[in-house]
């Protein structure tokens, strides 16, 4: 089965070495940092497998001192990323330095993007095989659904509607603040479809300059600008069979949206610098945070093509409003990056348990997972506490409550249900235990609310 492109972290700051390793790699989904916090985003972010890291970064761009720092965090946060450190000639005192804090191999300056290559390619094997037995080891399979960490009826709400709509091929948008698992459920949407033996490709419509964006999205012919020196397909090409998912697409300006209004009633497209118009046949899905209603109205984005992208649509809800998914979440989170980071940690306080529920989490799922992650970090005991996940007891947001008694009493059983299936980790009979009622009115109360349908 084809799969996405994966991730590779290009971490340098020569805007012509940057280009020069984006545009060498096209087996791989190529992402570049010029700095510490830039390349920690993109490691938190995209896990991707392989590294390379120029060691000289600002603000220490002639030393080694900000490349080791980064160095050290990235071997932290993700182990099992596999860092391939890049420097100067005859600089072997560092790279064996590297190679001794964990770094997979080194590479000496001039870059030979071919003996790059086989390096980057070997450390990616490398890393799906050893991903692949302890995927074996576990004993757990892999799931349409994998990612997807849900027992609230809203998002079961949600999966049922991924399930329907997989199979078919209607243009899909999904709206949801960020860090909610948008791009799970497009990854779901692509294994339960019948293009699943096809291309998954995707790209971030805000993470683009405009004046790129449209080579990337409709491809060019070589000779159409100064440094097109090879005719290369676009994003919408190379799905062609697949399924394209345009991430952000309420922030694609006003002329590539006309161009891509056009490919979708006319299902052609031509390259920048072409005059043949090219077929493709793809499944277009789309995600936004954004209010696209309110960009329609503010004429920043194109009512037609949002009736085009939005056959069917798909909500997915925030954390906050997800009964009983934080701490779930938190649960199945900490014992991933625990074996992960092979740290010794167990489970929360309670302390910390009573943040993690009445915590709003703004940045919804994402948030949590990066607190959670550097919590499993620093902790110096076998649980975590407050102060691991830098919250305290009195951090959270107090919804606007009803004043209807009937209301207030149903939304605090749900609650509470809810909460306590969390904890039990849906064990029912010790839920029933847990809130003092008996199993049958547990099950009326669950069926009454919805809960586990």
């Amino acid at each position: 089965m084809a799969e996405t492109k994966e991730k590779l972290l290009v971490v340098e700051d020569d805007p012509g070495l940057q280009s020069q390793l984006k545009w060498s790699f096209e087996d791989f989904d190529v992402e570049v940092a010029e700095d510490r916090e830039t390349a920690l985003a993109h490691l938190r972010r995209f896990e991707p497998p392989v590294v390379t890291l120029d060691l000289g970064l600002p603000p220490d761009p002639g030393g080694v001192s900000e490349g080791f720092s980064l160095l050290e965090e990235m071997l932290a946060l993700a182990p099992d990323t596999k860092v391939i450190v890049v420097t100067g000639h005859n600089d072997r005192t560092n790279a064996m330095r590297a190679i001794a804090m964990g770094a997979y191999d080194f590479y000496e300056k001039p870059i030979d993007p071919d003996l790059l290559g086989i390096t980057i390619g070997r450390g990616a094997r490398l890393y799906r095989i050893e991903q692949e037995n302890r995927r074996l080891q576990s004993g757990q399979g892999e799931s349409a659904l994998q990612g997807l960490i849900a027992s609230s009826p809203e998002m079961l709400k949600v999966c049922r509607t991924v399930e329907k709509l997989a199979p078919t091929d209607v243009s899909t948008l999904i709206l949801g603040e960020s860090g909610t698992g948008k791009e799970v459920l497009v990854k779901a949407l692509h294994s339960l479809s019948e293009r699943n033996d096809k291309r998954l490709v995707a790209i971030n419509c805000a993470a683009i300059p405009e004046a790129l964006l449209e080579s990337e999205l409709f491809g060019y012919e070589k000779g159409a600008f100064t440094g097109a020196a090879k005719t290369t397909p676009g994003k919408i090409e190379v799905a062609n069979g697949g399924i394209l998912f345009l991430d952000e697409v309420g922030d694609l300006p006003m002329a590539l949206q006309a161009k891509l209004l056009r490919f979708l009633q006319e299902r052609v497209i031509e390259r920048i610098g072409g005059r043949s118009e090219i077929p493709v046949a793809v499944r277009v899905i789309c995600a936004t945070h954004r209010d696209l209603a309110e960009l329609i109205q503010a004429g920043e984005f194109r009512e037609d093509l949002y009736y085009r992208i939005n056959e069917a649509t798909i909500k997915v809800p925030p954390l906050r409003d997800r009964q009983g998914d934080n701490l779930l979440l938190a649960r199945v989170l900490l014992e991933r990056f625990a074996s992960q980071l092979k740290r010794p940690i167990k489970g929360f306080t309670p302390q910390a348990i009573e943040a993690i529920e009445a915590y709003a989490w703004p940045g919804n799922v994402r948030e949590l997972e990066n607190r959670v992650k550097r919590a499993v970090i620093m902790a110096d005991g076998t649980q975590i506490t407050l102060e691991d996940l830098e919250l305290s007891s009195q951090e959270g947001d107090v919804a606007q409550e009803p004043f209807n008694l009937r209301e207030v009493r149903e939304k605090a059983e749900s609650r509470a249900i809810m909460r306590a299936l969390a904890r039990t980790d849906g064990n029912v009979s010790k839920t029933s235990e847990l809130l003092g009622v008996t199993r049958p009115t547990l099950y009326n109360l669950m069926k009454q609310y919805g809960i586990g349908d």
